[in-house]
Parts: C-alpha cells; sequence; structure tokens
C-alpha cells in the first residue's frame, strides 16, 4: 500500500482559527505510517510547534500548490484564488454542489488541473449520515449570538473565546426579559448544539423538525422574538421565511440566525438575504419598524476552535487512517464527478463542453 502523504494547510481566512487535525491526532496518524506536512499558520488554534512535536514536518503557509503530487491537502475553508489549475486531491468544504456562487469556477480549477474534491459535507456512511461535521459547535454559536444580541449584550467585534466564558456571558441577568426562542431543525446536530446554548442562556425554546417544516405555520414562526435555522436543505422545499414575511402585520420576529448559510443556493430556506454577515459586523437590520435583525456567518464554529476543532479532528481521524477509492471517500469522489459532470466541464481542460 502507498504511503499516504496528508499536507495540512495554512487557512487564508483570516478569522478562520479551527483544523482539521489537533495535533493530538496528528500523532495518531504520524505513529499509523501517515506522512504528515504542517503548513505554518499565524492563527490557527495550535502553533506549529505542537505539531512539530508530534512528528509532523513544518513548512511555510501556502507551499501546498508545489507540493508532490501525491499529496492528499487537508483544510477547512475556501481556497485562495490561485494557482488557477488545482493538481491535488483536496479535502475541504467546498460549496460547489447547490449552484453556490462560485462552484463553476472552483470545479473549474479541478478539471484543469486534474486534481479532485472530496468534500467533507459529503463524506457519509452508508445511510447518508454525515461523518464529520461542526454542527454542533454551529449551532451553539449561533444562538448564543443571537440570544445575546436579542439582549444587547453582543459585544463587536467577535474574537475567539471558550464555552466555559462564552456560558459565563449567556447567564440571564436581572432585567432580561423571557424570550420566546424557535430552533427549526432541532433534532440534528446543529439544533441539539442551539437548544445547548438556549438552555445555558436560561431558555427553553419551541423546538420543531420534519414533521412541522413539512406543514410550515409561518404566523406560529413569526411569533417567536428569536429563530435559529439549522437546517441545511438538500432537496427542494418552500422558503421557512420569505420576504413578504418579514413585513407581516404583528410580527413578533425580532433576530433571526441562519447557521447553515445556504446564501445563493436555490434551496436556501431562508431567501431574505444575499450576503452573510461578518466577524467585524455580525449583525444586520432587515427591518426597522419593528426591528428585525439578522446573523448569517458562515465560519461560527472557529468562535470556538478549541473545542470545535478537537471534536471535528476526533471524528475525521479514523476515516483519514482509511483513506482510499472506497467506502465514504469513494462516494465523495463520485460526487465529485457528478458535479464536475453537471457544470458541463471536461476534466482533461477544466471548459465546458459542447453541448
Amino acid at each position: 500500500m502507498t504511503e499516504l502523504h496528508l499536507w495540512l494547510r495554512h487557512e487564508s481566512r483570516t478569522t478562520e482559527r479551527r483544523t482539521p487535525i489537533v495535533p493530538d491526532d496528528a500523532r495518531r496518524l504520524v505513529g499509523n505510517g501517515v506522512r504528515l506536512t504542517v503548513e505554518e499558520s499565524p492563527q490557527r488554534v495550535f502553533p506549529a510547534e505542537e505539531y512539530e512535536a508530534a512528528g509532523c514536518r513544518v513548512v511555510p503557509a501556502g507551499s501546498w500548490a508545489t507540493a508532490p503530487r501525491d499529496a492528499v491537502v487537508l483544510g477547512l475553508k475556501e481556497l485562495p484564488e490561485k494557482p488557477a489549475e488545482l493538481t491535488h486531491r483536496h479535502i475541504f468544504f467546498g460549496h460547489a454542489y447547490k449552484g453556490q456562487p462560485g462552484a463553476a469556477d472552483l470545479l473549474g480549477r479541478f478539471a484543469a488541473g486534474g486534481g479532485a474534491l472530496f468534500d467533507v459535507e459529503y463524506l457519509v456512511d452508508d445511510s447518508g449520515r454525515r461523518l464529520a461535521a461542526f454542527g454542533f459547535w454551529a449551532g451553539y454559536l449561533g444562538a448564543a449570538l443571537a440570544v445575546l444580541s436579542h439582549r444587547d449584550r453582543l459585544r463587536t467585534p467577535l474574537t475567539p473565546t471558550t464555552k466555559e466564558d462564552l456560558d459565563e456571558t449567556l447567564k440571564p441577568v436581572t432585567g432580561d426579559h423571557d424570550i420566546a426562542g424557535l430552533v427549526v431543525g432541532a433534532l440534528g446536530r446543529s439544533g441539539r448544539g442551539a437548544r445547548s446554548a438556549f438552555a445555558a442562556a436560561g431558555v427553553e425554546p419551541t423546538c420543531w423538525d420534519l414533521a412541522e417544516t413539512r406543514d410550515l405555520d409561518r404566523s406560529a414562526l413569526l411569533e417567536h422574538d428569536v429563530m435559529v435555522n439549522a437546517v441545511l436543505a438538500t432537496t427542494p422545499v418552500p422558503p421557512f421565511v420569505r420576504e413578504r414575511d418579514l413585513d407581516a402585520p404583528g410580527r413578533r420576529l425580532r433576530t433571526l440566525c441562519d447557521v447553515t448559510c445556504d446564501v445563493g443556493s436555490p434551496l436556501n430556506v431562508l431567501p431574505v438575504y444575499d450576503e452573510t454577515t461578518s466577524w467585524d459586523e455580525p449583525v444586520r437590520r432587515l427591518r426597522d419598524a419593528p426591528p428585525l435583525d439578522l446573523i448569517a456567518i458562515d465560519n461560527l464554529p472557529s468562535l470556538l476552535p478549541l473545542e470545535s476543532s478537537t471534536d471535528f479532528s476526533a471524528a475525521l481521524l479514523p476515516h483519514l487512517l482509511d483513506f482510499g477509492v472506497g467506502g465514504p471517500w469513494g462516494r465523495c469522489l463520485d460526487r465529485f464527478h457528478e458535479a464536475t459532470r453537471a457544470h458541463g466541464l471536461d476534466e482533461a481542460e477544466g471548459k465546458p463542453r459542447d453541448r
């Protein structure tokens, strides 16, 4: 069997503090014969020295582009715009299979270079359940920020913290009003995280899942103060909140948090905004009278980088040890080829085929 060479890249997004592999799990990979190269990264929650102590080779940030062709490049968020041709196999969240902005460009870069995308969102078991995800922490932070914003206690710009400190901030204080909270998608990973944060804030939310969204009562939805959406649709469904709902008479809803941030996708269940919010400006006013605020940050777990990275790494580790062409990784690769064909790309040249 050929030795697996993993190349942990630096994340180009300045607010991305997470890592898909923590040093303790890097040590396990190395101990099992995996060659692991780690790029220096000034913002990664774990310093490069800890990876070096685990037996990894440390190299400059961004050097993955000239890594040996057989290296598998491991990351989390979007790649930088260069190089134009992607020659390696990459493991990260590509967000390129549901018509998102930039999807065709990304897939075209892979097709042009002969590389391949193993999108972690599609690393699933035989029943379609995701094997490694940040969902719990995304839901937890989404609900936490929504509560703090609703109580006018959200400090900006946002900075990474710990769960212990965030839980302390969430505790209700004298003068806080009761919050009618709603978690949509309450039974999934993100939904469980949102419910946990609401509990830390002293809020007992209404919990909706498939049964409630299948026959959606929008009037009941709008009667809550704070809504957290934890549903990432994979097939078309009627939107949960529409533009006209924002102007509905008697709307009580004041804070809307979209954990999934599927903006730009035709499967977006909250098509009431067209741009995510940020760590610098996490809240955007959608309506003034009565007020309605939006929180839609697409890397929420990076605000708890230690906890979220440790959980994700533990889930991903056994599958990296079993990296190959079959099983979950084979399904990832099949999904990549399906998406490439759907965009009409010639995988030899990265150009649309004549139709």
